[in-house]
């Protein structure tokens, strides 16, 4: 089991059963709110951030997750000094906007910042140079890219980060302490030097569980996944109490999960046993917490038109109706958008059991999620026809979505951030840019 950040147990003692494949680190200093969102210069990642702001009742929670991929960003890219004029309108044309949810939200009711990164691994970048021949190496420097990500978490005040791709935690941690900032880390195991990081501002949150999951002891891959319980500070979560009443008010707890699928589009197997746990170990943490709230996010390598994502938003998939090398969806290019393709693969026993766990053709999950972009809907330069961005991920060989933030209902979705127009995007040539980083999505 991970460790708690008060040392507590759950209220219920119920072992886990992935109890002998979680390994956590929480880090020991406090991490500052630099969120690397790119100077006025287009500096992206591999995919951009997501942030979205949800908000809770007394008996849920609101989110602000930020979404940094390849989307519309409240980041201005700049243009060549000598052209001013061009300059402006770059500048306000590169900025992503924060787009709002029709739900009608009491202004007293708690909200939380969520954003969701890819940051791009440093090594992940030098050993796919391929991907990134459009992008200027000086935007591909991690010293630069560093400050960029400290300045988006600057710029966009997240309460709680969930990062992709992380393979300089320390430098992370470090800058992020001064901020208020902490973390826990979990690295991919085999030969890989990246994983997954999540951090919470400690002024706001209290961390009650952390635990991890590393996917090679269930013969699925190195890749990795950590969930969180929290809860919020009394203190700052109870805007219409006064002080000497907030103390009897009982904090809103929630969880969150943070994930980092295999990329391979080949092994649909592989990908839907590493979701399926994922998955599967929070709707158990939430209800040893109580059945408390869920928000999901992390880098799926899957689809909006995927069975991947028809898996997550109706929790069910009859898995020997889909291509085991089609689950993903990741084969179909951005403007192919909508496809029906035709099964013409036999799944074996072996990847059924790697997929469902015991080895039946059909998936079911217990938690009731929603996207947090598709519970704000934007326009038809930046959406898809289900509410998903048009593109979270841009390198010179693949432009479309894979980053999302899920939730359960109790949240109630405020904003999120918008992803760039393609056309706008396309200017960038690829992520990181001079102004944006990567993969970054932000939901309220």
């Amino acid at each position: 089991m991970g460790r708690t950040g008060d040392g507590r147990d759950p209220p219920a003692e119920q072992p886990s059963r992935f109890s002998a494949s979680m390994k956590s680190r929480i880090s020991q200093h406090d991490i500052g709110k630099h969120r690397s969102k790119k100077k006025q210069r287009v500096s992206i990642s591999k995919t951009e951030t997501e942030t979205a702001t949800l908000t809770l009742n007394h008996t849920s929670t609101s989110y602000t997750h930020s979404y940094a991929n390849s989307y519309s960003y409240s980041y201005s890219r700049g243009k060549e000094k000598r052209h001013k004029g061009k300059a402006k309108r770059a500048i306000a044309d590169d900025k992503r906007k924060w787009v709002y949810s029709t739900h009608v939200v009491s202004p007293n009711q708690d909200r939380v910042v969520f954003m969701s990164y890819n940051i791009l691994g440093v090594k992940n970048a030098a050993a796919h140079e391929d991907l990134y021949r459009n992008v200027s190496p000086k935007y591909l420097d991690w010293d630069y890219r560093k400050k960029l990500i400290c300045k988006e978490i600057r710029d966009y005040n997240p309460g709680i980060m969930c990062f992709q791709e992380v393979d300089r935690f320390d430098d992370l941690d470090y800058l992020l302490q001064k901020e208020g900032f902490k973390g826990v880390y979990q690295a991919r195991t085999g030969d890989a030097s990246d994983g997954c990081a999540i951090f919470w501002n400690s002024k706001l949150f209290d961390i009650l569980h952390e635990e991890s999951i590393e996917f090679q002891n269930f013969n699925l891959r190195n890749n990795v996944c950590q969930l969180c319980a929290f809860k919020m500070n009394v203190k700052s979560s109870s805007k219409d109490m006064s002080a000497s009443n907030s103390e009897s008010v009982t904090s809103p707890s929630f969880l969150v999960g943070n994930i980092h699928v295999l990329y391979n589009p080949n092994r649909g197997d592989i990908k839907l046993g590493q979701v399926r746990l994922f998955l599967e170990s929070a709707q158990r943490l939430s209800h040893e917490w109580g059945d408390i709230p869920v928000v999901l996010a992390g880098d799926l390598n899957s689809m909006p038109q995927s069975a991947m994502y028809q898996f997550l938003t109706s929790n069910k998939l009859d898995i020997q109706m889909h291509d085991r090398k089609q689950i993903s969806g990741q084969i179909y290019p951005l403007q192919n958008r909508s496809f029906n393709p035709r099964l013409s693969y036999r799944w074996s026993n072996e990847e059924l059991m790697l997929a469902t766990g015991t080895g039946a053709s059909h998936l079911i999950h217990q938690l009731q999620l929603r996207s947090a972009y598709a519970g704000a809907p934007g326009s038809s330069r930046t959406r898809e026809n289900s509410g998903e961005p048009l593109a979270t991920s841009y390198h010179s060989k693949f432009m479309g979505t894979v980053d999302y933030i899920w939730h359960t209902t109790e949240f109630v979705p405020v904003r999120v951030l918008d992803t760039l127009p393609v056309d706008i995007l396309r200017r960038t040539r690829g992520l990181p840019s001079e102004v944006r980083n990567g993969e970054v999505i932000i939901f309220l």
